[in-house]
């Protein structure tokens, strides 16, 4: 069973980038535009793993990962920040909204699975037999 990833993103060139990598590799992917459909769409799908820009409309990314850590269902469900808010303090304020980790825009799509797979739980072995 593929591994499902949400992806909350408003530019539409990082969201096809992000989303042709992740489903060359394999993954399924969501996705939605907007801060409000961020907050509403895990708790339906329930993802692996969610990668979240924060300037988003409607509802901010530090709102939205404030939002979804204080749902009990999607507490353990990883969200790393997919942003280009580099400056000093961005990354403290990002990991006290609620965030798991951190990518820095813009990406690069050679390492970009890399730094993907560390936050993502392990998949459970579907290989039969004993050890």
């Amino acid at each position: 069973m593929k591994q499902k990833i949400l992806i909350i993103e408003y530019n539409e060139q990082n969201l096809y980038l992000i989303t042709f990598i992740l489903e060359k590799i394999g993954y399924e992917v969501l996705q939605v535009r907007d801060g409000r459909e961020g907050i509403e769409l895990p708790g339906r799908v329930k993802p692996d793993l969610i990668l979240l820009d924060i300037q988003l409309p409607i509802i901010d990314g530090y709102a939205v990962a404030r939002e979804l850590r204080s749902n009990p269902e999607l507490a353990d469900i990883p969200i790393v920040a997919v942003t280009s808010y580099v400056m000093v303090g961005d990354r403290e304020r990002i990991l006290a909204a609620g965030c798991t980790g951190y990518i820095e825009k813009p990406i690069n799509p050679d390492t970009f699975m890399t730094e993907v797979e560390r936050y993502l739980p392990a998949k459970p072995s579907n290989r039969g037999g004993g050890s």
